[in-house]
């Protein structure tokens, strides 16, 4: 069985699809079994789902604007 630390470590490789079958079978039945887990692993899920909708915001023409604009600025403290 999996420890909790082991799923931590191998989380990336899991939601990238590099794990080997048997040793996403023992991810699979950890996750399955430790709800803390689980719900680390929906976090990740949601994490780079939002990861990922954002990353084409700098495409769009009105947030380049709005970056480049703040690039190159110092914020002074009071």
């Amino acid at each position: 069985m999996l420890t909790c630390q082991e799923l931590v470590e191998l989380v990336t490789d899991y939601l990238e699809d590099a794990l080997a079958a048997g040793e996403r079978a023992r991810f699979d039945a950890h996750a399955a079994a430790c709800a803390g887990c689980a719900a680390y692993l929906e976090q990740m899920r949601a994490t780079l789902g939002v990861v990922r909708e954002t990353a084409s915001l700098d495409e769009r023409p009105e947030v380049a604007a709005l970056l480049s604009a703040f690039r190159g600025r110092r914020l002074t403290g009071a």
